[in-house]
């Protein structure tokens, strides 16, 4: 059985550091339902703009955002790719799980038919 493609340890690190902050979380909520402004997403969250740009320096180094600066307003969308990473690295996990839970299964059905 051929190993699936699996994004680099770093790539994956990134995504779930990014992914473990309350506020980061916040805006990846936001920008699911389609593209907002730096300051949309101040007004939404309630912090400073620079801290939102630091936010999105870290969701954009995961790969989970990309931004855009025109004039003096910077724009963010969501990225599928970073959220891919995740869910690929769980769906790994899961897929591990699975078989191990299925290998007991069949011992524990095989201890059923012993005398």
């Amino acid at each position: 059985m051929l190993a699936e493609p699996q994004a680099p340890p770093a790539l994956a690190d990134r995504v779930f550091r990014a992914l473990g902050d309350p506020t980061r979380r916040a805006m990846l909520e936001r920008l699911s339902e389609g593209p907002a402004a730096a300051k949309q997403l101040q007004e939404l969250l309630g912090i400073t703009l620079t801290a939102v740009i630091q936010h999105v320096g870290v969701l954009e180094d995961s790969g989970l955002v990309r931004s855009e600066k025109v004039g003096r307003t910077r724009t963010c969308s969501l990225r599928s790719e970073g959220l891919a990473v995740a869910a690929d690295w769980i769906a790994q996990r899961r897929a591990l799980w699975e078989r191990r839970l299925d290998r007991l299964g069949e011992v524990l059905d095989e201890d059923d038919g012993a005398p």
